[in-house]
């Protein structure tokens, strides 16, 4: 039995218009995930990697080619089946945690015991059990994105996207997130895509990657990481992993 890729892209391009000047923000972008993936965008600042996401959100249109996300046996609703998370977690000052995790659901209208229910188990899953009546001022901005993480399955959504969401930790936390976000992927079993200008990052996190580059924004390749799981941090000392952080230095000229 064949499996529908859960998202479909074939020539898209997205151009900005400021004026008389266009911008060129995505040129030809054309992959396909899987259900279930985890895929990593990574590209250079402006390289059209937050757009695409946007795109793939419902936020922004695009001027050309498809874009399909599900399958014609199963509606998606980019309202109830996508899960958000930014660079800054942006939780809610004034609400404590468990609070701000239950918002999505409380945006939709979905019956409140059981959110809370599952709030609670989300919380639990990325390592944040017992901090539920917390304030966000407690908790460290590795914590916070924890919360934001649960904040965005709180709605059991089909897709998560995900936008450079460890950019503004130190270098230690945002190793001991790439292993939780991988954990967390395991276990929820969603389908991901995770954008990076990180390129060890990238290859670390994905099943696949999809590279960018900028001048003009095109898609450059888009290629499997074939690397066993569970992935463990001594993986980017060895041969197999360099390989492949090469092949996207090579692609962005940066070898």
């Amino acid at each position: 039995m064949t499996v529908e890729p859960f998202i479909h892209l074939s020539g898209v391009t997205k151009t900005y218009k400021a004026g008389r000047k266009q911008h060129l923000a995505i040129s030809d972008a054309s992959f396909d995930v899987m259900p279930g993936e985890l895929v990593a965008l990574v590209g250079p600042s402006g390289c059209g990697k937050s757009t695409l996401l946007k795109i793939l959100a419902g936020l922004h249109g695009y001027d050309g080619g498809t874009v399909r996300i599900g399958s014609a046996s199963h509606a998606f609703d980019p309202s109830r089946d996508i899960g958000m998370v930014f660079q800054a977690p942006l939780l809610l000052k004034w609400r404590r945690i468990l609070d701000n995790v239950l918002l999505p659901a409380e945006i939709l209208g979905l019956p409140m015991g059981e959110a809370r229910d599952r709030a609670r188990g989300l919380m639990a899953m990325v390592g944040l059990a017992g901090y539920e009546e917390k304030y966000p001022y407690e908790l460290s901005g590795g914590m916070q994105q924890r919360a934001a993480i649960a904040r965005s399955l709180v709605h059991d959504p089909k897709l998560v996207l995900m936008d450079e969401p460890f950019g503004a930790l130190d270098a230690l936390t945002r190793e001991k997130m790439n292993l939780e976000l991988l954990r967390i992927w395991k276990e929820s079993g969603k389908t991901i895509v995770f954008v990076t200008h990180g390129i060890s990052e990238a290859v670390f996190l994905g099943t696949r990657v999809v590279v960018m580059t900028a001048g003009p924004a095109r898609m450059a390749d888009n290629f499997r990481i074939d690397l066993p799981h569970p992935r463990t941090l001594d993986m980017k000392t060895q041969e197999g992993f360099g390989v492949y952080t090469r092949r996207i230095y090579k692609l962005l000229g940066m070898e």
